[in-house]
């Protein structure tokens, strides 16, 4: 019984971030793209402000990497996520599934692996589709701190609560 049960239980549920295959650390991605946002630090306080800014290789249509195999050799300070940097990492997204799952906490209902849908992130405001400004090679260095925004760093109102 203990095993029908563990073969119904989603991975997510049964295994730690470090227990997780390769696919299933993937697709424990929602696509959102929140993380893929430029983000500047405070020197003097530390604090980390979002903008509506996308890496060089973020395509702001699809919310996905225009070259994901090779995104740290083109970008350096791209951050390969692992367990260990998901406990660290402050500028993770509330949202992030990587960092929910890191606190202890579930998928929301809008998570692809739990809707079964994709457009469900979307559809709860979680995505930036539409919300990009521009990608980061577009906008001159002084102005992105112009472009600094609160919400990729909250829960849009959409995306809270059971569904």
């Amino acid at each position: 019984m203990a095993d029908a049960m563990t073969e119904s239980t989603p991975f997510w549920r049964s295994k730690t971030l470090d227990e997780m295959t390769q696919a299933e650390w993937e697709s424990l991605c929602d696509g959102c793209g929140r993380c893929c946002l430029v983000k500047l630090e405070d020197e003097d306080s530390g604090k980390i402000h979002a903008t509506d800014i996308g890496c060089r290789l973020f395509d702001a249509a699809t919310c996905r990497c225009h070259d994901y195999a090779n995104r740290s050799k083109t970008v350096p300070d791209c951050v390969t996520l692992t367990p260990e940097a998901v406990r660290t990492l402050p500028w993770l997204p509330p949202t992030c599934a990587y960092r929910l799952l890191g606190e202890g906490r579930d998928l929301p209902w809008w998570h692809p692996l739990v809707s079964g849908d994709p457009e469900t992130v979307v559809a709860a405001g979680v995505s930036v589709r539409g919300k990009v400004h521009a990608n980061e090679d577009e906008v001159a260095e002084e102005e992105i701190v112009e472009r600094i925004v609160a919400w990729p760093l909250r829960w849009p109102k959409a995306a809270r609560g059971p569904r």
